[in-house]
C-alpha cells in the first residue's frame, strides 16, 4: 500500500490481509490525500498521487495489547476495566475468555472482565483475521497452563511459535507439542524460574506466567517485549503486579 501511493497509475493488491490495522492505514493515507479503497476486503485498489499532505491522526487502539491485559487479568483471578479499546477487533479472544469462565461486558470503547475462581480449559485454533489471532496464541497458551482440564492449541499461521512452551515447562507447566498442536494439561500452580523470551508474544506469555507463579520469575531478553508493549510494567504495577526492569 505504501509503495503504491506514489506509483503511476492504478495498483491492485489481491489476497490482502483483512486486519483492522489495514483499514486504519487506508484511513490515514486517504486523509493525507491518497486514493486507496477496499481495505478490510481481499482486494485493495490504490490510484497513485503526486504528493501527500500533513495531517493529525489518532491511530486505532492496540488490540493485541488489550487482549494480553485481559488474559493476564483472567490468569491472576482479578477484575479489570479497559478504556479506549474496540471490542469488535478482538471478539474471538473475548469469546474464548467467556468460554474459560470469565464474565465480560463490552461497551462502545470499554471492556470489563471479571475472572472466575478457576479457569476452564478451552481449545483454540489460530486463523487469519477475523479468526483467533496468532499474536494471542502464546499469551492464551500461558493462561491455559493453570486452567482446569486439557486444552488444545492449534497454530495454523506461523511455524516455530511454540518455543515459549519450553520455558513454561521449566515453571511446571505440562505441555506436549504434536506438530502444529500444543496439548496443555492444566496444573494447580506454576513456580517462578529464570526463563528466556525468544520473541515478542512469547515474552508476554512468560510475564503472564510470572504473574501467576509462586515465587520470583526472571525473564531474559525483554527487548522483545519492550518492542511491542509500551510501559507494560508500569501498567501492570498500577493494578497490583510487582515487576522490576
Amino acid at each position: 500500500m505504501l509503495a503504491s501511493v506514489f506509483a503511476e497509475g492504478e495498483t491492485l493488491i489481491k489476497n490482502a490481509a483483512l486486519e483492522p490495522e489495514i483499514v486504519d492505514l487506508q484511513n490515514i493515507l486517504n486523509k493525507m490525500g491518497a486514493k486507496v479503497e477496499g481495505a478490510g476486503t481481499n482486494i485493495i485498489k490504490i490510484t497513485g498521487v503526486k504528493k501527500l499532505k500533513e495531517v493529525s491522526y489518532n491511530i486505532m487502539p492496540d488490540r493485541i495489547e488489550a487482549g494480553t491485559l485481559l488474559c493476564m487479568t483472567a490468569a491472576t483471578g482479578g477484575n479489570i476495566k479497559l478504556k479506549g479499546v474496540v471490542s469488535e477487533h478482538i471478539y474471538q479472544v473475548i469469546y474464548k475468555l467467556e468460554e474459560c469462565g470469565c464474565k465480560v461486558e463490552c461497551h462502545k470503547d470499554l471492556i470489563m472482565l471479571k475472572s472466575p475462581k478457576k479457569l476452564k480449559a478451552v481449545d483454540i485454533k489460530t486463523m487469519p483475521y477475523p479468526g483467533f489471532p496468532t499474536d494471542m496464541q502464546s499469551v492464551f497458551g500461558a493462561m491455559l497452563t493453570i486452567a482446569k482440564g486439557t486444552s488444545l492449541v492449534v497454530e495454523n499461521i506461523f511455524e516455530s511459535r511454540f518455543k515459549y512452551t519450553n520455558e513454561l515447562k521449566r515453571m511446571g507447566a505440562k505441555i506436549t507439542i504434536e506438530g502444529k498442536t500444543a496439548v496443555i494439561k492444566g496444573v494447580k500452580k506454576l513456580t517462578g524460574a529464570d526463563v528466556e523470551a525468544t520473541d515478542l508474544r512469547g515474552g508476554a506469555a512468560l510475564v503472564l506466567a510470572g504473574l501467576v507463579a509462586k515465587g520470583e520469575t526472571k525473564v531474559e531478553n525483554i527487548e522483545y517485549l519492550l518492542r511491542g508493549y509500551e510501559n507494560l510494567d508500569k501498567k501492570l504495577n498500577t493494578i497490583g503486579a510487582k515487576i522490576l526492569i
